[in-house]
């Protein structure tokens, strides 16, 4: 038996969370509804811009959020990132202990810098732009890896956002190669439009000669394998994935278990913010699979717990919301 459920990868940021109208989004040069990477300077300029507005700080990054969603619901999960010796770090390091999740981060043992951050701008129609200043989590690398703990896991979780960065690359490159040499089950998550519209070929490196679960949402799959057809998508990931799963938002989500196909419906609900949404579907979906549950089954309870989340502000639920999806499920 595995010591780990989940081993995650990615980066490790601390989410500052604003609602603002649609209209500001333009005035701050902000794309809508994409993740883009930025500079301090960058930073510090939307945050002098959005000085008048309140913020909420929460851990992010989104693997993180993943790997806290599975530790919530009872799997066991670690994670390795990169965070700085700064207030931000701690605060990131705190969190992720407070959600049972083990770490590679070891106080006294951190380099100095600033830890990343994200701005995430909420507007009325509930989609979430997001400014990443990476800050020191740019210089993950394989040094960042615990290949101990992770050869002990059922599952191995990376995240697309790692692909610009050459070292964060390889670091995911070599998550993949251990875990192919030791038993362990491989995922990714495609993360982004601009990841894949951008990186496509670093993805591809990252995904080697195959995967065993894909995570993406219409549009990133489409951007993929360069169709607007959804059954050209499905086509497609079953040559690099021998899973997947392509969420549609409110037209619910299309998931491969290996031979079939299942076509699972959406809640109607009134969505307040979609950040963090794709995040804990995988974190949900890796935690139901890991526990035994039928593919088909574990798309249900992901996709529940994503509704849930996107009915409130912030990209995660907290420990006691978590539970009670998993008593919903069990």
């Amino acid at each position: 038996m595995s010591k780990y459920h989940v081993y995650g990868v990615g980066n490790a940021l601390v989410d500052l969370e604003y609602e603002i109208p649609e209209a500001l989004l333009g005035e701050l040069g902000v794309d809508k509804g994409l993740m883009t990477l930025i500079e301090e300077d960058r930073h510090h300029e939307l945050l002098e811009k959005l000085s008048g507005i309140e913020s909420r700080p929460c851990g992010g990054g989104s693997a993180a959020n993943t790997i806290t969603a599975v530790a919530q619901l009872g799997s066991d999960a670690f994670y390795s990132c990169k965070v700085a010796d700064d207030s931000t770090g701690q605060y990131f390091l705190d969190d992720l202990t407070a959600n049972g999740v083990q770490t590679n981060l070891v106080v006294g043992q951190l380099d100095s810098g600033h830890t990343g951050k994200c701005i995430v701008l909420v507007t009325p129609d509930a989609q979430r732009s997001m400014s990443t200043f990476l800050g020191i989590t740019q210089k993950i690398s394989v040094a960042e890896m615990d290949e101990t703990a992770l050869a002990d896991s059922d599952y191995v979780y990376i995240e697309g956002y790692l692909v610009p960065e050459a070292n964060a690359r390889a670091a995911a490159v070599l998550s993949r190669e251990i875990a192919v040499a030791k038993g362990v089950k491989t995922s990714l998550t495609l993360s982004d439009a601009n990841m894949v519209n951008f990186f496509k070929d670093g993805l591809m490196e990252i995904i080697g000669d195959g995967v065993d679960l894909i995570f993406s949402n219409e549009d990133e799959a489409k951007l993929m394998f360069g169709t607007d057809d959804i059954n050209e998508c499905v086509a497609g990931l079953k040559t690099v994935s021998r899973q997947f799963a392509i969420t549609q938002g409110a037209n619910g989500a299309l998931v491969f278990d290996g031979e079939k196909l299942h076509d699972i419906p959406a809640q109607h609900v009134v969505a307040v913010d979609t950040n963090g949404a794709g995040d804990i579907y995988a974190g949900t979906f890796l935690h139901a699979l890991s526990q035994g549950m039928a593919f088909e089954r574990c798309a249900e309870m992901a996709g529940f717990a994503a509704t849930t989340l996107i009915q409130q502000m912030g990209a995660r639920l907290t420990r006691e919301q978590m539970q009670e999806v998993g008593k919903r499920f069990a």
